[in-house]
């Protein structure tokens, strides 16, 4: 309901065929399954356990010497046995689902809306024409006072066609015939090549037909696999495979930054680099006369060894140069460095993801189970509510550790599994109090 509420918008007016928008719905419950489930099974653990203990089981189990965790180890097992099937679900139906339910998406979009004539509103939908209709009998589907503004086209002159009634009939899925009974035709020809004035040929008839082309109005469906994939509409093992090709694409240019990272100062013939010692540098006869000679000791050239003003300006000149291009190249590397490192993020992200939630399934029991045996409450209301709570921490965990991932902030393992990891703790922690004589807090006494 709430898929439709936010899309319903996209639909109306566009006569989409209902299997389509079935189709729509259905591809978009994919990723839905994908975050009910876990949610499903911390409601039913709530219940479940809650109800347990408010008939006093827990005490019977006790009682009995039966440990209270043997009854939650089929409840985990089945958990991690649906996770499994979660984790596949995602990578391998989630992907073609979104892919899917991306292109009905944007097909749908691009799709103009139906035709839809309405008494005194003008309407459009037809390349070339405009369309302004007084009055709409809805029982004999009659059109009074039509007024018919046409474009100059191909094999079509611009005109204004008036009529006193008319109606429509369909000619199949792409054709619509529009009948005029009693009106006439304003059509504009061609100018007088002699007075360049407008010629306008006016045509009085008794009846009129004009047949009108609907095919950009249908529904066209497009190949999903025609378009480009994204982290949404690809599995784990072929993100893998962009995380190695953007991997190996670091390395190359991390080699090639550190092959061109030497600052060459280019003079005359040669090239100097001034972190490699040089004996001798050599100059054009026509700029210097003599041949200088460096220290073989000397590390850096110094101004001091050009005789003239005029080539040190030169040699100072070019070294900026030189600096200048060299930082916009490593401030290109860097920029190129930072985008595939963020794609890598963002894909990593994306495998973490399709394990990470469908393992909350086993977290969740963890978590659920010791909180129903301590409310005592088996009704679905304190489930919702407590439910409601520990999902809304949980998923904003997840959204904002995605989005610190994604800037580099965090790993994509601990935006991930941080609150799976943390979650996790605290069941045990619960399980062990509600389970054993160990207790948190007399372990920190101790220590103490």
């Amino acid at each position: 309901m709430q898929f439709l509420i936010l899309h319903v918008d996209k639909l109306i007016g566009k006569d989409i065929p209902l299997n389509v928008i079935i189709e729509l719905i259905a591809t978009n419950l994919a990723y839905m399954v994908v975050l009910a489930a876990p949610m499903a099974v911390l409601v039913a653990t709530l219940m479940a356990f809650g109800k347990f203990s408010e008939l006093n089981e827990l005490t019977a189990l006790r009682a009995s010497g039966i440990n209270p965790t043997r009854i939650l180890l089929p409840v985990l097992i089945t958990a991690f046995i649906l996770s499994l099937g979660l984790i596949w679900f995602s990578n391998n139906v989630l992907p073609e689902a979104n892919s899917k339910a991306r292109s009905l998406f944007m097909d749908i979009r691009v799709k103009k809306p139906g035709f839809d004539l309405k008494p005194n509103v003008f309407y459009n939908g037809i390349e070339g024409y405009t369309f302004l209709v007084r009055e709409i009998d809805n029982e004999t589907d009659s059109l009074y006072n039509i007024t018919l503004f046409q474009e100059p086209g191909n094999l079509r002159k611009r005109a204004y066609i008036r009529a006193n009634r008319g109606f429509l009939k369909s000619e199949g899925s792409e054709g619509l015939t529009l009948f005029l009974e009693e009106g006439e035709i304003l059509r504009y020809m061609e100018r007088n090549r002699t007075t360049g004035d407008e010629n306008l040929e006016k045509t009085k008839f008794g009846k009129y037909r004009l047949t009108f082309d609907l095919s950009e109005l249908a529904f066209n469906r497009s190949d999903p696999n025609g378009r480009s994939d994204s982290d949404r509409t690809m599995s784990a093992q072929a993100m893998a495979v962009v995380v190695d090709t953007l991997r190996e694409e670091i390395k190359d240019y991390t080699l090639n930054s550190s092959d061109n990272g030497s600052f060459d100062y280019l003079y005359g013939e040669q090239v100097y680099n001034p972190f490699i010692p040089s004996r001798e540098l050599n100059f054009r006869p026509d700029t210097v006369d003599t041949v200088v000679t460096l220290p073989e000791e000397a590390d850096f050239f110094t101004l001091q060894f050009i005789p003239k003003n005029a080539h040190q300006k030169r040699v100072v000149d070019l070294a900026r140069t030189n600096v200048q291009q060299d930082n916009s190249y490593f401030e290109s590397v860097s920029s190129n460095l930072l985008w595939r490192l963020k794609r890598i993020n963002k894909y990593l992200v994306e495998i973490h993801k399709k394990v990470s939630i469908p393992m909350a399934c086993v977290v969740f029991v963890l978590l659920g189970a010791p909180i129903g045996m301590m409310t005592r409450k088996g009704n679905f209301g304190y489930a919702a509510i407590i439910s409601a709570v520990i999902l809304t921490v949980y998923f904003i965990s997840i959204i904002q550790g995605e989005k610190l991932a994604d800037r580099l902030l965090i790993s994509p393992f601990l935006g991930m599994w941080a609150f799976n990891i943390v979650f996790s703790i605290v069941g045990i922690g619960m399980i062990l109090h509600l389970s054993t004589e160990i207790r948190i807090t007399k372990l920190f006494r101790r220590s103490a």
